[in-house]
């Protein structure tokens, strides 16, 4: 096919990492599938010549250069990057230690970020590329529960609105993609780690809150299958959308969200704008 790109997908081991390389791969793209385990990727991905493997720890930049630098010498570029991988610290912020946030991020966040650095020098050189990260509902409006989740989300999505104008006069694309609740993995225990700290003040809403979201694992209404081919028809635009709110959950909120902003810039309408200087 003429309109064969190159791939670079993290987190492709489980979840919807490997829904969207399947897909990619269907499509009629190469392939880079990265994971933590190999082994893990190959197995959840299955073989195909237009696909290769790499071990990728999205927190380890090296490990980034070095994933980098193997799928160009295979490919020979990079067209589309797609920032996944991804894990959920869930629990109320005073009961999470400054440990398990500096790990959110590290994953959500930094993570991205290390893997942007390693593949922006291969899409600049080729003036084109187009950057995809996986966010969430939660990186636009902020949930009980989920403070250092959304924390995470939040700063990816400033990141890439930002980024988005640095690269942009490279022919370089970004898109934010946001998805609602999805049957993804997680909420498995792989990928979820809830508050390690106790305070009795919190105990009867944190058995509460935890035991509704450990009941939502494999309950949620999103096809993961359908959300990675509605990637493959952004991804072939000639001009991708900056942001894409993926599932009809994540449109309601969205709209919630816009509502509520609107009303908060009226009610201070006034107070607001008599803040400059007299003589400006």
């Amino acid at each position: 096919m003429s309109d064969k790109k190159v791939w670079f997908i993290t987190g492709a081991g489980r979840g919807m990492g490997v829904d969207i390389a399947k897909a990619a791969l269907a499509a009629g793209h190469q392939v880079v599938a990265t994971g933590r385990s190999t082994d893990a990727v190959a197995k959840a991905i299955g073989g195909d010549e237009n696909l290769l493997v790499v071990k990728l720890d999205v927190t380890d930049p090296t490990d980034a250069e070095t994933a980098v630098r193997t799928a160009v010498d295979r490919f020979g570029t990079i067209d589309v990057l797609v920032n996944n991988a991804a894990n959920c610290y869930l629990g109320y912020f005073e009961e999470l230690s400054p440990k398990q946030i500096e790990r959110q991020l590290a994953t959500n966040l930094i993570g991205p970020m290390n893997v942007t650095w390693a593949v922006l020098p291969v899409m600049r050189k080729a003036r084109s590329g187009h950057i995809i990260s996986i966010s969430s509902t939660a990186g636009l409006v902020g949930y009980e529960f989920c403070a250092a989740y959304a924390t995470s989300k939040f700063g990816l999505e400033g990141w890439m609105e930002s980024l988005h104008f640095d690269v942009a006069p490279f022919g370089i694309k970004t898109t934010i993609v946001e998805p609602g609740f999805f049957r993804t993995e997680l909420l498995k225990p792989e990928s979820s780690t809830y508050a390690e700290l106790s305070i009795e003040d919190y105990a009867e809403r944190n058995a509460q809150t935890r035991a509704w979201w450990e009941e939502q694992n494999g309950k949620q209404g999103g096809d993961p299958a359908k959300l990675a081919n509605g990637l493959i028809t952004i991804a072939s635009q000639e001009e991708p959308p900056l942001r894409w709110i993926a599932g009809a959950d994540a449109i309601a909120e969205a709209e919630r969200k816009v509502a509520e902003l609107q009303q908060q810039i009226n009610a201070y309408r006034d107070l607001s704008a008599s803040l400059a200087y007299e003589d400006a």
